[in-house]
């Protein structure tokens, strides 16, 4: 693969990542048990770990490259929005968790929920506000 490595691509790796985050939560915070959970367990850090690997070649790539200064300064604007929502989402997790409206394990999910719809937030608005750019 020769292609340059776009910030684009940078962006939208990280809706992977995210997810592997909450599939790795499923696998601490679950409470039944299950045999076949030490398989999808083995498989989400096999995968995580490969995934990793192979991006960390891209990622050395992108640093040799050229970058793209209009690129960069969008997703700092889109990573602005990001922090928005996320201060936005936390608060009512925090004070719902506080008020014992809900446990922790509730809260987990909403937080790595919240940062997973973050991701693929940041990655749309990122698309639509570099295709209005051009």
């Amino acid at each position: 693969m020769k292609r340059n490595v776009t910030l684009k691509e940078l962006v939208g790796r990280t809706i992977i990542c995210a997810l592997l985050l909450v599939c790795y939560y499923w696998t601490w915070a679950r409470r039944d048990w299950q045999d076949y959970y030490d398989v999808i367990q083995n498989m989400i850090v096999t995968f995580a770990i490969l995934f990793f690997a192979l991006q960390a070649g891209r990622i050395h790539k992108y640093r040799k490259e050229e970058k793209n200064e209009q690129a960069i300064q969008i997703l700092r604007r889109a990573d602005a929005i990001g922090l928005k929502i996320m201060v936005a989402a936390a608060i009512p997790i925090a004070f719902a968790s506080a008020a014992a409206a809900i446990d922790g394990r509730t809260a987990g999910y909403a937080l790595v929920g919240t940062i997973f719809a973050l991701t693929v937030i940041r990655f749309i608005l990122f698309c639509v506000m570099s295709r209005n750019e051009r």
